[in-house]
């Protein structure tokens, strides 16, 4: 394996691994992902397998070469019982490498692994004659054919489609979804210092019309409390099927309605985006760029959240009612006529736009404007703000799995309060 130094520190009350391989030659900056996949958005690196490879080899030496006990965040040594919790592609050689040059040793026999799938489409394919760089056996070269939420975990096992092409792989091994948390106090209406005006359950309808003004000022759309804003966050992509949100708009912006997309991807969907307020000046706005602040304008000032995935892993929205696509986490989390609308699934062949989810669209835009004002609508808003979002459920599920594993000596954890990642006083030093 080619040489690398890891650096352990501790930050947030968790251990971290950072390891330095001058051999890569780049540097990772913030928290964008900018440039860990890629030197711009969009882009791979061409070495990204050997990058990813490299991280998966690290993980597997850092508890054997580090002292984790100078922490006082480590009760003691791990030893042999090592979990193991791989991320989609960039870890999935985790395992491998465990089962091919380390217990084969003797070392990490009775190591565990829980592998996570977040987002199936993304698998890390590279050229076969790759693989001579990842440092495997020779007999592996044949198990090389060059996830979130419940439902989403029955679509992957249950089509090829939603599966891209694992499914008989995911059929064989058994899946289980949970869905995701969101950080409860990032988006806390209460305290987010991104919005004009703090509300909870109880005052979100006396909040919601001075949000929807300060949104509407914010990106120079007509300011009126009245009209229902539609809001879409997302990547520019045909998973988040943005080309499918495009080709809908104007089917349905001769509504009484505005709407505001915010999202960076593929350049022929950021062009559409942005000719949105050319072609319907009093109605549309299309920011084609990352915008944290504009991001939680939108969520608390919207009145309604479009998802028009072709599949999506997990979602979570508290005051925007959403109108999503039947697919995986959306599923899960939206229920018809209680917490939002559903406007049935997409066709996932992404080479050209189906004119059936076009219409299913804005169909299903209209209904909800529709309730727009109503008992019912405000009835709906109430049912989305009382959601736990948080990841305590989630947290729960994955102890189980954890425990299921057979981790010795391992007892269930206690309830506990969810911690701010970027207050000061969470963040330690060693």
């Amino acid at each position: 394996m080619m040489g690398f130094e890891c650096v352990y520190k501790v930050f947030w009350v968790l251990g971290f691994f950072i390891i330095s391989a001058p051999i890569l030659g780049v540097l990772v900056w913030g928290k964008t992902a900018s440039k860990i996949y890629g030197p711009i958005a969009g882009e791979d690196f061409k070495d990204n397998q050997l990058r990813f490879s490299l991280l998966c080899q690290a993980a597997l030496e850092a508890p054997r070469v580090l002292n984790l006990n100078s922490s006082k965040y480590f009760s003691g040594p791990y030893g042999e019982e090592v979990v193991f919790i791989a991320n989609d592609w960039r870890t999935a050689l985790l395992p491998c490498y465990l089962k091919a040059i380390y217990q084969p040793k003797g070392i990490y026999k009775s190591a565990k692994v829980a592998f996570c799938i977040h987002n199936i489409a993304y698998q890390g394919r590279f050229a076969f004659a790759d693989f001579a760089l990842l440092n495997l056996p020779d007999e592996f070269k044949s198990s090389f054919d060059f996830i979130d939420g419940p439902y989403y975990a029955e679509e992957l096992v249950s089509t090829v489609e939603k599966g891209v092409e694992l499914d008989n792989i995911i059929q064989k091994a058994g899946i289980l979804g949970i869905v995701n948390g969101m950080d409860v106090q990032e988006w806390n209406p209460l305290t987010d210092k991104y919005i004009a005006a703090k509300y909870d359950a109880s005052t979100v309808t006396d909040a919601k019309p001075l949000l929807k003004e300060a949104l509407q000022a914010e990106v120079v759309l007509p300011v009126d409390r009245d009209i229902p804003v539609i809001g879409f966050i997302g990547r520019l992509e045909v998973q988040k099927g943005s080309d499918i949100l495009i080709e809908a708009i104007p089917h349905f912006i001769k509504e009484n309605v505005q709407i505001i997309v915010l999202g960076t991807g593929k350049k022929p969907m950021e062009n559409q985006l942005e000719q949105l307020e050319i072609k319907y000046p009093d109605k549309a706005r299309g920011v084609a760029k990352f915008n944290v602040p504009l991001a939680h304008m939108i969520t608390a000032g919207a009145d309604f959240m479009l998802v028009p995935s072709r599949f999506e892993p997990s979602f979570s929205c508290m005051p925007c009612v959403p109108i999503v696509a039947s697919t995986g986490g959306l599923v899960d989390t939206v229920k018809e006529g209680f917490t939002g609308f559903q406007m049935g699934g997409f066709n996932v062949e992404c080479e050209v736009v189906d004119p059936a989810d076009v219409r299913a669209i804005a169909t299903t835009v209209t209904r909800a404007l529709g309730t727009y004002g109503t008992p019912a609508f405000t009835e709906i808003i109430g049912n989305c703000m009382a959601q736990d979002l948080s990841w305590k459920g989630p947290a729960k599920k994955w102890e189980e799995v954890l425990l299921n594993l057979g981790v010795a000596d391992s007892e269930p954890g206690i309830d506990g309060e969810e911690i701010a990642p970027l207050a000061k006083e969470n963040i330690a030093t060693p």
